[in-house]
């Protein structure tokens, strides 16, 4: 069966119709956008999903990623303040917030962000000193993403971050870091040696201190009660002497000898106990003592018998020159 002219016509009609809907039919993947440029004039931008445009008339322009990508940043040399020589390479992080604008603003715009990244490194770095170079780079961080972010932002792009990954500076200037770390390491441990002998001899000075002061609160204390024991012995002998006195007016014999040998035995102790006597030489036996004693109260008993004879003849003599009245 041969088609007629008419009925092929409408075979390539209806192919023709198919092949323009599904040039007007464009699929976004997710994360991306495109633009769409009509006479090579940018007129929309297509988001993700199922979109239509005019076939033959519309045209996509660019494809943009517009989720969060990563950037090496290669190692680049860096003068810093102090004329030091240190090799620095990074990362950085940015995403397209404006698929126009990162299209029609920029051209290369991987290039422009990467070279703008190393730019601003280098002059960050320069203007600080090797320590604070090595020392800050969440500083150096934050001053390089403030700047590349503001730089960025007419591109329709948003910088994340930028992070300074290795920051080496050449073997000679290491070696001289480490000599300079010892030798602060060094003083440090010295400094804390002298500190802790230093606290060391004062708390000795201290304790020495405590011990002076206890030691003289303890000879202060004994002589109070030496003094004191003194005094209680003389009110003692005072006492004793009192009582001797007492029973020598009252006649009795015995108390005056206990009163002499006790004070005699004494003499002769002190004597023999001195430090300084080396030889004891006694003028007498022991029994000599006892007469000595024995001698001493009969002394006594006689002195106590002439008083008494003296008293009885004073009151036996008769009194004269009385009054003659008294006579009568």
């Amino acid at each position: 069966m041969q088609l007629a002219g008419f009925d092929i016509f409408l075979i390539a009609l209806l192919v023709l119709v198919i092949l323009v809907f599904f040039a007007g039919v464009k699929t976004v993947p997710q994360g991306f956008n495109y633009t769409i440029e009509r006479f090579g004039k940018y007129r929309k931008t297509l988001m993700p999903g199922l979109n239509f445009i005019i076939p033959f008339i519309d045209r996509v322009g660019h494809k943009l990623n517009m989720m969060e990508q990563v950037l090496d940043v290669p190692s680049q040399e860096v003068i810093t303040r102090d004329n030091a020589s240190v090799t620095a390479d990074g990362v950085t992080f940015y995403q397209v917030l404006d698929a126009a604008r990162a299209s029609y603003e920029v051209l290369g715009l991987q290039n422009a962000i990467l070279n703008l990244t190393m730019t601003n490194i280098r002059s960050v770095m320069g203007s600080m000193d090797l320590d604070s170079l090595l020392s800050n780079r969440d500083e150096i961080n934050a001053q390089i993403l403030r700047v590349v972010d503001a730089a960025a932002e007419p591109w329709g792009i948003k910088i994340t971050r930028i992070e300074i990954k290795d920051i080496n500076p050449p073997r000679d200037l290491v070696d001289a870091m480490g000599r300079q770390m010892k030798a602060e390491r060094e003083k440090r441990a010295s400094i804390l040696e002298a500190e802790g002998k230093r606290q060391s001899e004062i708390l000795k000075a201290e304790g020495q201190k405590q011990s002076l002061i206890l030691e003289a609160e303890g000879r202060r204390e004994s002589a109070f009660r030496d003094a004191e024991a003194r005094e209680r012995e003389a009110e003692a002998e005072a006492k004793a002497t009192q009582m001797v006195s007492e029973a020598i007016s009252a006649g009795d014999i015995q108390a005056i000898n206990y009163f002499v040998a006790n004070k005699y035995v004494e003499a002769f102790k002190a004597l023999a106990t001195s430090r300084n006597q080396k030889t004891l030489i006694l003028p007498m036996e022991a029994t000599s003592l006892l007469g000595a004693l024995s001698g001493i109260g009969e002394i006594a008993k006689e002195a106590f018998s002439d008083d008494k004879r003296s008293d009885k003849s004073a009151s036996g003599i008769p009194r004269t020159g009385a009054p003659d009245g008294e006579d009568a």
